[in-house]
């Protein structure tokens, strides 16, 4: 484990964090949650929002695949995504949807700058919608745009853990080139 470099919770905590909210709108599984966490912690994200009937910590499931990541990724309860869209958004946030939509923008094609334009803090949220039926209908409105992965496969679907390690993996490497 030393050989990792790997941050104490301590240490997690005082990092400079990128400036990534993840918003989570009414996920069914705990283990999708808890994955989620652990990427989030994996890229140093600022925080994670569960809202709707998303599953909180405390519990063995989500521990069971976050592996002490909810101990170190702040996160915060909203009754719904609108709300917590309203929130990061009075904060300063720029708010995308993960979702394949109308006029979407492919994930390789955007730039941090393009992303964050719309808020002063150079702060983004992104979120990610139910397994089945995505972002709810009444957060799409509230939010500057849709981010899509770009598939050619025939499903044409992700599992949401692993959209949300695709999407927070891009976004890191935009930083890192952007230099922020």
């Amino acid at each position: 484990m030393d050989e990792l470099n790997r941050k104490s919770v301590e240490a997690f905590r005082m990092s400079e964090k990128t400036p990534v909210t993840v918003v989570l709108d009414n996920i069914r599984s705990m283990h999708n949650v808890g994955s989620v966490f652990r990427t989030a912690d994996a890229f140093l994200v600022e925080a994670i929002y569960l809202c709707g009937y998303t599953p909180q910590p405390p519990h063995r499931d989500i521990h069971k695949t976050a592996l002490g990541a909810t101990e170190t990724v702040a996160w915060k309860y909203f009754p719904s995504a609108t709300e917590a869209v309203h929130q990061l958004k009075a904060a300063g946030y720029s708010v995308w949807a993960v979702e394949q939509a109308e006029g979407s923008l492919a994930l390789g094609n955007v730039e941090w700058q393009q992303l964050a334009e719309h808020a002063g803090s150079g702060k983004i949220a992104v979120i990610f919608g139910n397994e089945v039926s995505g972002v709810s209908d009444e957060v799409l409105p509230l939010c500057e745009g849709c981010i899509e992965i770009p598939q050619t496969g025939m499903k044409h679907s992700f599992n949401i853990s692993v959209a949300a390690g695709i999407v927070l993996w891009e976004l890191v490497q935009l930083l890192k080139h952007e230099g922020k």
